[in-house]
């Protein structure tokens, strides 16, 4: 079975009021790029991937007009992929939803949401994902109320041969220092962005780690835009959002290759998954943000890792017309695992 994760930037603004792909010259969210190009250089990552499931990062938005969901599907059938059903979890404010699409016939998902209800007051521990958690973010003595800006997607997942897994699908994000008017307040706004980031991290870690005491495989997956060595506050915080999901040596851990080579040698070359143009500076910063971590149950069903990074991986670059696409379609690229369930 292939599993895939994959950002794909402003997937959104692919698509009109009725769910209707765009198919014209119009601007893209990508800068340079219209969305007949970019749609026909999504559609064609899909393809090459031929997945039995993509959690898609950043999908198209939900809302009183918008369907995440039909704009996924319209999109596979536009490209007769195999992968031409959607799943969505909770929906969120910012236009950047997170969803499965998938084969229905290799595997049935299911959105399973766990954890307590709160109300505006929250909850401690690791309440449901579309509550508050209550959480002492600056060790003042006193609670912060934290919440997801974008739930993560909780899945009960069937594989063809029976295999049950849950499933959970990712987008950290801590926020740009909006409204800073000085470079104390930047700093400022910075940390307590920071903190909140590493607080999603933790209230994620809880839930993992109670699917993990009841035996669950599990597959953590998306874009956590935080890697080891990545910020300039880890430092200041002692951990990564990465580390805090992987676990700590003494509980039970998640595995992802990737994350451990950036861990074990960081001041060797990293793998990288996302390459942004920094216009003011006229060059690129590439990073490792997007990951698929599995429980260490998995790891007996032969998981094999792969970046699609069209400058990093043979095959990608050996291609010119997946390369061309992938540089195309997205600033982040897909990371792949291949397995055995």
């Amino acid at each position: 079975m292939r599993i895939a994760t994959y950002n794909v930037e402003w997937f959104s603004s692919l698509f009109d009021a009725q769910n209707q792909l765009l198919m014209d010259d119009g601007w893209s969210g990508r800068r340079g790029v219209t969305r007949a190009q970019q749609i026909e250089a999504v559609g064609a990552v899909f393809t090459a991937l031929d997945a039995d499931a993509v959690m898609v990062i950043e999908a198209p938005d939900q809302g009183s007009k918008r369907n995440t969901v039909l704009a996924l599907e319209r999109f596979a059938a536009a490209f007769e992929l195999r992968a031409n059903k959607a799943v969505l979890g909770f929906a969120n404010t910012t236009q950047q939803e997170i969803a499965l699409l998938y084969v229905p016939t290799a595997m049935t998902p299911a959105h399973d949401p766990r954890g307590e209800l709160t109300g505006k007051h929250g909850a401690t521990g690791a309440p449901r994902f579309d509550g508050t958690l209550r959480l002492d973010l600056d060790v003042d003595a006193k609670e912060d109320l934290v919440v997801f800006s974008k739930p993560p997607l909780e899945l009960d997942l069937t594989t063809a041969a029976g295999r049950k897994l849950r499933v959970i699908g990712a987008h950290l994000k801590s926020k740009a220092p909006h409204g800073a008017r000085n470079r104390d307040e930047v700093m400022k706004i910075s940390i307590a962005n920071r903190r909140k980031q590493l607080a999603q991290a933790i209230w994620l870690r809880r839930r993992i780690e109670a699917e993990l005491a009841a035996g669950e495989d599990v597959i953590l997956l998306g874009d956590l835009n935080d890697g080891p060595g990545l910020d300039t506050f880890e430092d200041l915080f002692g951990r990564s959002s990465v580390e805090i999901l992987l676990g700590s040596n003494g509980g039970a851990r998640m595995y992802d290759p990737h994350a451990e080579m950036a861990l074990r040698h960081k001041l060797a070359a990293q793998p990288t998954t996302a390459r942004f143009h920094i216009e003011r500076e006229g060059r690129y910063l590439s990073a490792l943000l997007d990951y698929i971590m599995v429980s260490e149950t998995l790891r007996s069903a032969n998981p094999r890792w792969r970046i699609w990074h069209p400058f990093e991986d043979h095959t990608c670059w050996d291609v010119p017309e997946l390369r061309d696409a992938l540089l195309t379609a997205s600033d982040h690229f897909p990371v792949v695992l291949d397995i055995e369930i």
